[in-house]
């Protein structure tokens, strides 16, 4: 069946190759969404972010690589990840990337900037917001303004204001930590708005291992924020899997996360699942096969 996702199976692009999805930002523009990915083709080390563009979020089509290895934040012995990108008011894109060194020291923030969604992106440079770490990465776009989701290990998640170009932060929304272990906050951050509610998901400091990912919801991106909650089954590590990205799609949500893989992180296997958003209660549902159609149900 067109359109078909087959949980923790790799998706082929038009080229019949793994789409280097990982770790992935996704957009709807127009009739079709754009999802920008890390390229773990050759392990963990920067080569690029590819670009693709579907029209079902099961069959992917090759556009190239939205940016590539260079000098300076992008040498090919440097670590770039959770690729996002957001289209400006003015109409240009901005991508937005983790940076960093291979033991993880610099934990910066990295922007770039084109005028098509596929690129190719002109590098502009990176900085630690505020003067904080910034490792794994999120963002949010609302009635034009920009946010970017930033994990600073002992310091929190942090929801940054950013400036009006997109290519830098302004200023401080709020901090959020875990409850249990009020020193840190959850990385791999990703942010919706529903029923009038924001719901802010997350996952546990555990390295390459998989956890219990968390939520919680909030009526104004300054809070007061609830407590963070199960979405998934406990202890089933959230099917194995880190979240990405949440996306809207026709009414309903995707859970679109990652397994990764240390030694093998280009064939490290997709988890995109419905999400049920409602009352207040975010609930993962698993599915072998499904299709986007099932959301509009």
């Amino acid at each position: 069946m067109s359109g078909t996702i087959r949980t923790a199976e790799l998706f082929l692009d038009d080229r019949g190759r793994t789409a280097q999805l990982h770790g992935v930002g996704i957009q709807r523009v127009a009739d079709a969404w754009y999802a920008w990915g890390e390229d773990k083709s050759f392990g963990d080390r920067f080569t690029a972010v590819a670009c693709y563009r579907s029209h079902d979020l099961a069959s992917w089509e090759y556009l190239g690589d939205a940016l590539v290895a260079g000098e300076g934040d992008l040498s090919p012995d440097r670590i770039v990840e959770r690729p996002k990108a957001v289209q400006r008011p003015d109409g240009r894109w901005v991508l937005i990337v983790h940076v960093d060194s291979a033991d993880y020291s610099d934990a910066r923030v990295g922007y770039a900037v084109a005028d098509a969604p596929e690129g190719p992106y002109v590098y502009l440079g990176s900085e630690r917001p505020l003067g904080n770490l910034s490792r794994d990465i999120g963002v949010y776009q609302e009635d034009g303004v920009g946010y970017l989701l930033s994990e600073d290990r002992a310091n929190g998640l942090h929801i940054y204001r950013l400036r009006p170009d997109y290519c830098g932060v302004e200023s401080l929304v709020t901090t959020l930590h875990q409850q249990d272990r009020p020193e840190l906050g959850y990385e791999s951050p990703a942010l919706v708005r529903h029923d009038g509610l924001y719901w802010l998901f997350g996952s546990d400091l555990t390295g390459w291992d998989l956890n219990d990912n968390k939520y919680c919801t909030a009526r104004a991106l300054d809070g007061p924020w609830g407590p963070w909650r199960d979405f998934a089954p406990a202890g089933s590590r959230t099917h194995d899997s880190q979240v990405s990205v949440v996306l809207p799609v026709d009414g309903g949500h995707i859970y679109v996360g990652d397994r990764w893989i240390r030694d093998d992180l280009s064939s490290s296997a997709p988890v995109w699942l419905p999400l049920n958003l409602k009352d207040g209660q975010a609930e993962l549902l698993w599915r072998d096969v499904w299709n986007i159609e099932e959301l509009k149900k």
